[in-house]
């Protein structure tokens, strides 16, 4: 979906208007998701029968554009995906802020309008790498294992060696592809899966960790490589984000056939307005204001 779709003829340029709807046809959410699948990659995932249920899609059409909002709750949180138009994604995030506390995932353009519903912090520029199937370069020398519910005792400990406590639970690497490498007995280096979708033929991989001790090894790229192996099997597309300041890393993504497509920026975000009062009374002019659109009208300035 192009950033700026279309404009509207004689809009008064003190205000921006904008018609939202929230979208429940997976078939016209896909449509609209689709044209930037790189990007998009982890809201196709959403998709998927028992995660689209715990979805909630709302897209903006208007003076500057168009622009979508997801707003998703997972096992391990909230959290908000947009795209699009930024005077649209803010128009809508106006009237629908989701969660009072997300993890937001957006581009370096929408920032901006984020910071006017949300508190920023830990916000991170990242670059998003894709891989198809003609373009990947395994990694084969070292031996790598897949990691099952029954191996999420070792899993966390792993993911703790740093001092930060690691939450997962067994679902979360049976429901997904997780690949490690064993040292003497020990799982040193993990990585796995933030979101995998059949069904939509896309995955994202994530949570690649190895324990401070055995790095430099290449034992992180090698489980990178098992898991995206697997992936390859089913997915047309398989994507990862990475810190671009990471540079082994980023060498390592590159020469398993990884390539840069975009930037993003990844935030936790909380709720400027946690009571929601405020958006629920914007809300309700919105709709009243929309009743002859069939949506919510939103004016910004």
């Amino acid at each position: 979906m192009a950033e700026r779709d279309f404009g509207w003829a004689d809009v008064r340029p003190s205000r921006k208007d904008y018609v939202i709807d929230e979208l429940t046809s997976a078939d016209r959410i896909r449509e609209l998701l689709k044209p930037r699948v790189e990007y998009t990659a982890y809201a196709l995932g959403q998709l998927e029968p028992g995660l689209f249920e715990r979805t909630r899609w709302h897209y903006a059409r208007g003076s500057t554009g168009t622009g979508l909002v997801l707003h998703s709750r997972g096992g391990l949180g909230d959290a908000t995906f947009v795209m699009g138009d930024p005077d649209a994604v803010s128009a809508t995030l106006s009237i629908y802020p989701g969660a009072v506390n997300t993890y937001v995932t957006c581009q370096p353009q929408h920032v901006d309008g984020l910071r006017q519903v949300y508190r920023l912090s830990n916000q991170q520029p990242m670059i998003r790498m894709s891989v198809r199937p003609a373009d990947f370069q395994p990694a084969q020398r070292i031996r790598t294992i897949a990691l099952q519910g029954i191996d999420i005792r070792r899993v966390n400990q792993l993911y703790s060696a740093e001092g930060n406590p690691s939450y997962y639970i067994p679902e979360h690497l049976d429901q997904g592809v997780y690949r490690g490498v064993v040292v003497d007995g020990r799982l040193v280096a993990v990585a796995g899966t933030h979101v995998v979708s059949a069904q939509e033929r896309v995955a994202v991989v994530g949570n690649v960790f190895t324990h401070p001790a055995y790095r430099g090894y290449g034992y992180a790229t090698a489980a990178t490589s098992a898991v995206t192996e697997a992936l390859l099997r089913f997915c047309d597309t398989v994507v990862l984000t990475v810190d671009p300041k990471n540079s082994p890393a980023v060498s390592a993504y590159r020469r398993l056939g990884y390539q840069q497509v975009c930037q993003l920026v990844e935030a936790s975000a909380v709720r400027r307005d946690p009571s929601g009062l405020a958006a629920a009374l914007r809300r309700w002019r919105a709709r009243f204001r929309g009743r002859r659109y069939s949506g919510a009208f939103v004016s910004i300035r």
